[in-house]
């Protein structure tokens, strides 16, 4: 685990340990409480109170669980105690850096079965804010109690703040990019030519001027000769206009396996939302249809409309989208789902075949986060890549390169090993 406040407070006085002593204080930190007896060693001061904070977490006990069930094996003590929790919660923000922490809060909620803790404000007050913990509290949304709702918001504006903070600048600036780039036209105007890309377009046609003649360099030496480029091709940038250059439609399942994608895709919804030359449209499913878009400047808005859980209908959804697309040639459609289908495959994969053939750019993400590829149905990824629309895990940090390559038309930028159909 990473280098604690604990170890670096210890490490001030491991000059004055014994070799053998600080490698057995070592050890007994890695092995925790359990191993006590064997190591011989006894734990005091900040290294007692991060092994304390472990083992309530991850250390043997009676074999229980919080709601008194029994186990056979390795349980915690923290119990189904809201004070005790957040004393926890508290101790191991002292103790450990903030990616450990989240690892830590992650598997209490996993392991102990605390989700219900976080419908108290107390609790919520407590914890280190992050992705998951959002699709925690999402996924507890209808049944939170309205004196938890706005601390809820607030846990959840602030992980929607940071991630926008993180994205937002890269985001635009590689999508006004591909759309300027996508915009240039062959025979502009002359106040509209691109002088730099058109200059080096025609270097190949470079021609030498030739030399002056005696009389005009009488008495100067070392004259310079000097050249042209003949532009047989001009580039020139497209006239600005009112009106959006590309159509984008997000369409994301909203299964409680996605959680972590809702939240990414309804903070990448809002930044491409705020952009002048791009119309967006946000849309959910899971069995049922939900148009977000005009609480797209909003995404806290967007994720309490959404309902995580549920089953999957994936060629509904697409239907919605396919009947809302008016500019086809210029409209890229993002699926984001794990593809389990719970509708009618084959219409599913006729309506991709029916929008690929009329333009549009369809683009499949089977996870938009930062945990790789997920479970996800193989079959019908690939039959998507038989289509031409190829399923992939995509990471936030590369999904704007992602919808530069579909503005653009180009080959998306497939991550090694991702894709296996």
């Amino acid at each position: 685990m990473s280098q604690t406040a604990g170890e670096t407070a210890e490490r001030t006085t491991a000059s004055d340990t014994p070799p053998d002593a600080e490698r057995l204080r070592r050890w007994r930190m890695v092995l925790g409480a359990d191993s006590a007896d064997s190591t011989g060693r006894t734990l005091t001061g900040q290294d007692a109170a991060m092994d304390g904070a472990l083992d309530a977490l991850y250390g043997g006990g009676a074999g229980k669980k919080p709601n008194g069930r029994g186990t056979g094996g390795r349980s915690a003590g923290l119990g189904a105690s809201a004070p005790s929790v957040a004393r926890w919660l508290g101790d191991i923000r002292t103790y450990f850096p903030s990616s450990v922490v989240q690892v830590m809060q992650r598997d209490a909620i996993d392991r102990l079965g605390l989700s219900a803790l976080l419908l108290e404000p107390e609790m919520l007050e407590a914890v280190e804010p992050d992705v998951h913990l959002v699709g925690t509290l999402l996924s507890l949304n209808k049944a939170m109690p309205e004196t938890t709702k706005e601390t809820a918001r607030a846990v959840v504006r602030k992980v929607v703040e940071d991630l926008e903070r993180r994205l937002e600048s890269r985001t635009r600036a590689t999508l006004t990019g591909a759309l300027d780039r996508s915009a240039r036209i062959s025979r502009p105007r002359h106040r509209d030519i691109d002088w730099d890309r058109t200059i080096r377009a025609n270097l190949k046609n470079y021609l030498t001027l030739p030399a002056p003649d005696a009389a005009t360099t009488a008495g100067e030496t070392g004259a310079t000769p000097t050249g042209t480029v003949v532009p047989e091709r001009l580039i020139g940038y497209g006239r600005s206009s009112r009106s959006a250059k590309k159509d984008i439609v997000l369409c994301v399942d909203q299964s409680g396996s996605m959680a972590a994608s809702v939240v990414y895709a309804s903070v990448f919804g809002a930044v491409l939302a705020s952009m002048r030359t791009l119309s967006t449209r946000l849309v959910v499913f899971d069995t049922a249809v939900v148009d977000l878009t005009d609480q797209l400047d909003d995404p806290v808005d967007v994720l309490f409309g959404t309902q995580l859980g549920g089953g999957t209908d994936i060629n509904r959804a697409l239907a919605y989208c396919q009947s809302r697309i008016t500019r086809p040639a210029d409209t890229v459609v993002v699926l984001i789902s794990d593809l389990y289908e719970g509708g009618i495959r084959d219409e599913m994969l006729k309506r991709v075949a029916a929008m690929k053939a009329s333009g549009v750019q369809f683009v499949t993400l089977l996870a938009l986060s930062d945990e790789g590829a997920p479970a996800y149905d193989h079959e019908h990824a690939a039959a998507l890549g038989a289509l031409g629309a190829p399923a992939f895990a995509c990471t936030p940090d590369l999904f704007p390169d992602v919808m530069a390559a579909a503005i653009e038309k180009r080959p998306l930028p497939i991550p090694d090993k991702e894709y296996q159909p």
